[in-house]
Parts: C-alpha cells; sequence; structure tokens
C-alpha cells in the first residue's frame, strides 16, 4: 500500500507560496539556476541534506526540488500564535535547539510516513562560506530508521542574502542536486559516520562548481 501523501491543505499552501513568492523572487530577483532536478524522487520517504547559509533556505531547496519538505524549526516559533499553524501546514516540526530531542525525532519519522520529504542542514547551523565542516550524523540516523535514502543538495549563494544588510540582496544563487545516497543498512555510529561523511563530501563538491 502506498504510504499517505500530504494534507490537502499543506499542499495548497506549498503551491500557493511557491508560485506566489519563492519560485518568482529565486528565477528573477536571484537568477536562480538549478541542476539535477530530475533526480529527485517524487514519491516515497525522502531525506533531503544541504549546507545553510540563509534563513531563505527551506522555502528555496523545497521549490527546487519539486516537493513539500518538512524542516526542523527552533520551538520558540510555534509559540507564535497563527504563525504556529502555518509553519505547521508547510511542515515544520519543532526542535530544542543543544539537546537532542527524541520528540523531534519522531516529528521527523512520521512526516516521512505520511509521504513527505524530511530536510537537515547537515552542518546544523548556518556557515558563512557555504561548506560543510563538521557534519551532523541526525540526518542519517533519521534516514537509517525510515529506511529512505539521502539526497545531497548544495544550495550556492545563499549565504550572501543577507550579509549584514536587512533587505534581501539580489545575488546570483545555483542550486545543484546530487546523486541518492542509499539509506544506511544499520545505525550504527561507524555507518552513520561513513554514509554522513559520503553526503558531506557530495555537497562539498557540488559546492565547488560554483555558479
Amino acid at each position: 500500500m502506498e504510504r499517505q501523501r500530504e494534507t490537502w491543505p499543506s499542499l495548497a499552501l506549498y503551491h500557493l507560496f511557491k508560485w506566489s513568492i519563492v519560485s518568482p523572487m529565486l528565477h528573477s530577483y536571484f537568477r536562480g539556476r538549478i541542476y539535477g532536478a530530475e533526480r529527485v524522487p517524487q514519491r516515497g520517504p525522502l531525506v533531503v541534506v544541504s549546507n545553510h547559509g540563509s534563513y531563505f533556505d527551506p522555502p528555496l531547496l523545497s521549490n527546487c526540488v519539486r516537493r513539500p519538505v518538512a524542516y526542523m524549526a527552533k520551538a520558540e516559533l510555534f509559540e507564535i500564535p497563527v504563525f504556529n499553524r502555518l509553519i505547521r501546514l508547510y511542515g515544520a516540526y519543532p526542535v530544542k535547539r543543544g539537546s537532542s530531542d527524541r520528540r523531534a525525532m519522531e516529528a521527523a519519522l512520521k512526516a516521512l510516513q505520511g509521504g513527505w520529504a524530511v530536510g537537515v542542514f547537515l552542518e546544523g547551523s548556518r556557515t558563512t562560506n557555504g561548506r560543510i565542516t563538521d557534519p551532523k550524523l541526525g540526518a542519517a540516523l533519521i534516514a537509517a530508521k525510515a529506511k529512505a535514502p539521502l539526497l545531497p543538495v548544495c544550495l550556492w549563494g545563499t549565504e550572501q542574502i543577507l550579509d549584514q544588510s536587512k533587505w534581501p540582496r539580489p545575488v546570483p544563487i545555483t542550486v545543484r542536486i546530487g546523486e541518492l545516497v542509499p539509506a544506511p543498512k544499520t545505525s550504527d555510529r561507524p555507518t552513520l559516520n561513513a554514509v554522513t561523511q559520503t553526503c558531506c563530501d557530495r555537497i562539498n563538491a557540488l559546492h565547488d562548481l560554483g555558479r
């Protein structure tokens, strides 16, 4: 039996936000280029892993892989009335920073079971140069538990969007989507380390291609 797909309110919100705001900004304002979109499975569980340079990354990445992607968001955002409902509909789930949050892991697995792709920033926080130097094992662990492949994606140029500015700068953005990495066969630490390093190396190699 095929797993349940995203609910219609989430899909409606995704497409509304994508076609009215994200896609026009990416292609016009940021002169966006996308490579490798044909590599993205449009159905089934998928863990999307990427570098992270900007608050703009989640909607940009979800736009480029052509399917909704659920992301961890800091727990404080879920305390804001109305906004709480919107980000939940858009697939976000809360995580407490600086802690090992079992509920966040459960939420990620539930999203995958529901037909969503789940997005994880491999370093866990934004970097200033777009490269990954200290990858975390969370994405590989989620993939191992869900038996889901990982999709390495490189976001090039997004770290310059704000760059000490309060208004988004019209910097060129390039998104490169790599080859799928099979789900880890076990969740032991050596296996998770190896899969994580493979994803890290592929993302950095895509980043080195530049614009």
